[in-house]
């Protein structure tokens, strides 16, 4: 991929000779009659080996000194996953929950499922009254916590695979949050848009707001000493002291003084859950998604599977519109499946047959090539009820290494700041996630999502993700992974970057760069980020489709490997982020 002086994108140099994959595609710009959109890129060096790429460069940096301080590409993922729950707390952090998926250098394929638990004492319908659903029961305050995953995820990642012990991963997190960072504008934005929320709890209020119950602006410098006790305090009992523990007994005190539901002993029941990675094919290259709980991995193999039908380069060559009216009559079929059959495998049936080819091909003969068309109701894929995958807001996190390893990590607190709950005295946000439960089944959530029975509330149940790490191999190889934060959008937003990488030949920063579709069905809506071509966005409208416009959808981060044996490293240019390179010292 050439490049001149002036591109946004920074190649950091040449060859890793230890790594010389072949990607299968080209690094072509994207075609003239889509803008392109810049993206912060990076390239590593001849000696370099190590690619990190995060929302936010303190985090980021932190991966790459832990690599160069003698960790893998585990390590480095995981050090940039606990620093973002310090730098970037109103997306991701240790109150929240995780996917975990890892390609291991010698081939093996590892999927750790940190996702969040309902509690013990849950019900079907603790959010309704009088019938009906809440909304603010699921999204704020004490009963919108499930029970945290992510530290349980990352301590399991690094102790079985990585290389580092945990500890050396907190503590310079402890020390950015002792210390204080400034805040960007979108950190500062997202704290004045929840900070009327987070007034309301004593514990949010002392942790991220100014004296008066001002948000910080951009540029102010966020210290969070409580955060920083706790980083340290696990720093030293490890995960004893989260789930069994002092934090433990301290949010199980707060919950009962404040209407809660959740218990020590839920923290104590909690175990992450080693799952059988996805594992489908389209054209040449094999994606690896994540299982159940996940929505995401199943729902983009299907995607893939139905839009394997078509010849979507020549399509795309001819008639951008085109392409994109195939490929969001393909995310509407999919996600009116995942309203009804998705859910948690450990509890409830998700037929794997919804990733069967020969029924993808009977859903793409649906779409109707010149118009959008309703879908009424979810399909039936084949052997519904026997063949189930078993019991055996938002960040993404890539990072890759010399050795083989790759891993992509998406983690999240749900929406913005979660609960917007913070337990005195601990600094640490903690999740709404019980929102991704149907909290009155065929009712929408946050997000607009509908869901079923497959995703009603249940005691130790953990809701349907969106979350959707995945990997790309080329004759057994990684030679990709992206994924995304921003709810459902996270699933079509790796669905597009991986198409316009290898099918439309985009080079990896304008596949993540470039203007996004996103349609889930309900509503029977098509959302366009604004910078698509107006012809392109008239096009689609021709064909019937409703449009809603909007300034950015999801946030993706990326990295593949070129034909010449070079890491380049993408960050999202929607928001400040960093991809960067680095070596291990000797």
């Amino acid at each position: 991929m050439k490049l001149a002086a002036t591109s946004p994108l920074v190649r950091i140099a040449l060859i890793l000779p230890s790594l010389l994959l072949v990607c299968g595609c080209a690094q072509s710009a994207a075609p003239p009659k889509e803008k392109k959109a810049a993206a912060s890129a990076a390239a590593s060096e001849k000696t370099a080996v190590c690619m990190v790429a995060s929302v936010q460069p303190l985090a980021t940096e932190a991966g790459v000194a832990a690599f160069e301080a003698g960790g893998n590409a585990i390590d480095a993922a995981v050090a940039t996953a606990v620093t973002l729950g310090v730098v970037d707390n109103h997306n991701s952090g240790l109150g929240g929950g995780c996917f975990i998926l890892i390609h291991l250098a010698d081939g093996t394929l590892v999927a750790i499922d940190g996702r969040e638990e309902a509690p013990a004492a849950a019900t079907r319908d603790m959010f309704l009254r009088d019938g009906e659903a809440v909304p603010e029961l699921s999204q704020t305050g004490p009963l919108a916590i499930g029970i945290p995953g992510a530290f349980a995820a990352y301590d399991l990642a690094v102790s079985k695979y990585g290389k580092l012990p945990i500890k050396e991963l907190l503590l310079p997190a402890a020390k950015i949050a002792e210390d204080g960072f400034p805040i960007d504008r979108i950190y500062a934005g997202k704290l004045s848009a929840s900070a009327k929320t987070l007034d309301k709890f004593a514990g949010s209020r002392g942790a991220l707001l100014q004296a008066d119950g001002g948000a910080y602006e951009e540029g102010d410098v966020l210290k969070q000493p409580d955060l920083a006790r706790s980083y340290r305090a696990m720093a030293e009992g490890g995960t004893d002291w989260f789930y069994r523990g002092p934090y433990a007994e301290k949010v199980a005190r707060w919950m009962t003084d404040n209407g809660g539901i959740i218990t020590a002993a839920d923290f104590a029941s909690y175990q992450p859950v080693e799952r059988e990675p996805l594992k489908t094919t389209y054209r040449d290259w094999t994606i690896v998604g994540f299982p159940p709980p996940s929505s995401g991995g199943v729902h983009v193999a299907q995607m893939l599977n139905m839009l394997e039908t078509f010849d979507l380069k020549k399509e795309y060559k001819d008639n951008p519109a085109q392409a994109i009216h195939l490929i969001a009559e393909a995310m509407k079929l999919a996600f009116a499946d995942r309203a009804y059959w998705l859910g948690d495998p450990d509890e409830v049936g998700v037929p794997r047959g919804l990733i069967d080819k020969g029924y993808a091909v009977a859903l793409a003969e649906r779409i109707d090539p010149k118009k959008a068309t309703a879908v009424p109701s979810h399909g039936e894929p084949p052997a519904a009820a026997e063949d189930v995958f078993g019991k055996k807001h938002t960040t993404h996190i890539t990072a890759a290494d010399s050795d083989g390893n790759w891993v992509a990590i998406t983690a999240t607190v749900n929406t913005t700041f979660g609960s917007k709950v913070i337990v005195p005295g601990t600094g640490i946000v903690l999740n709404n996630e019980m929102d991704d439960f149907s909290a009155q089944p065929g009712k929408p959530n946050a997000f607009g999502l509908i869901g079923a029975e497959n995703n009603a509330v249940a005691p130790g149940k953990r809701p349907l993700s969106s979350m959707t790490p995945t990997i790309v191999l080329k004759d057994g190889k990684p030679v990709m992974t992206v994924g995304a934060a921003g709810g459902p959008k996270i699933i079509t937003s790796v669905l597009l970057a991986i198409l316009r990488r290898l099918d439309f030949d985009q080079s990896l920063a304008d596949a993540v760069g470039s203007p996004r579709i996103h349609q889930q069905w309900m509503p029977d809506v098509l959302t366009v980020e604004k910078k698509m071509p107006d012809e392109i966005v008239k096009e689609l409208e021709k064909r019937g489709h409703k449009i809603d416009l909007i300034d950015s959808g999801a946030v993706a981060q990326a990295i593949e490997i070129d034909e010449k044996g070079q890491f380049i490293g993408v960050h999202d240019p929607r928001v400040p982020g960093k991809a960067a390179a680095g070596k291990r010292k000797n």
